[in-house]
């Protein structure tokens, strides 16, 4: 880092992750100077090295948070209530149940009674609902309640999803879509076009014959006359 880079010239990258292309170590140096930050060797392996301008102390801190993220062994939490609990003091104890979750640890919920307040287990129920029901949307119940001798014990697990809903709202589920409405076929183009229906042929019509000569009758003779008688 800085001085302690040795090698000249570098491959150079900005502060912005802008490309400079091979420039002289101290050239570089300066470069870092001027914007207040580091010159960091990123890949020292590569020749020549590539070097990066960058807050350093932004870096480490980044560095170690993700390497904390990464070793973080969930672990199991408990808060511990009484039937008689007020509500202000409740309401801290959800905060911290909530506060284990957030860290992606295992909350065990426990109500514990004594002497005769055995006799009146409803009043430990209220104050485990009164619990688990602030914390509905920050968990899932992996163990339900359940008496263990003198105590009432629920298993709380971080939920695996990462949003979260709003306090107080109930998840809502998503309303079935109705069928779609069915389609009209649409007319087949690809059938032959039907035929036209036949005309019917006109008859034949007759042969011309010969033409008729008209003849003129002889006209009638006059009657004979009659001969004279003796």
């Amino acid at each position: 880092m800085n001085e302690q880079i040795r090698i000249s010239p570098i491959r150079l990258i900005g502060a912005e992750g802008e490309q400079h292309g091979i420039v002289p170590t101290q050239q570089a140096l300066d470069m870092a100077r001027e914007a207040g930050l580091d010159l960091v060797e990123v890949a020292d392996k590569e020749r020549p090295p590539v070097c990066k301008i960058m807050d350093y102390g932004k870096f480490k801190y980044a560095q170690s948070k993700k390497a904390h993220q990464k070793t973080h062994q969930q672990k199991l939490k408990e808060i511990r209530v009484r039937p008689k609990t007020g509500d202000h003091d409740i309401n801290t104890k959800i905060a911290q149940a909530r506060q284990f979750l957030e860290h992606n640890d295992k909350v065990q919920v426990n109500v514990l009674f004594r002497g005769r307040e055995m006799q009146h287990i409803e009043e430990g129920q209220r104050v485990m609902n009164q619990v688990l029901e602030a914390l509905v949307n920050d968990c899932k119940v992996e163990s339900p309640a359940r008496m263990e001798g003198k105590r009432m014990v629920a298993l709380l697990a971080p939920k695996s999803t990462g949003g979260k809903a709003a306090p107080g709202s109930a998840p809502k589920s998503a309303a079935p879509k109705p069928p779609p409405a069915p389609r009209p076929a649409a007319p087949k183009t690809d059938a032959a076009p039907a035929a036209p229906a036949p005309v019917p042929a006109a008859p034949p019509k007759p042969a011309p014959g010969p033409v008729p000569t008209l003849t003129k009758a002889p006209p009638p003779k006059p009657p004979a006359a009659p001969k004279p008688t003796a």
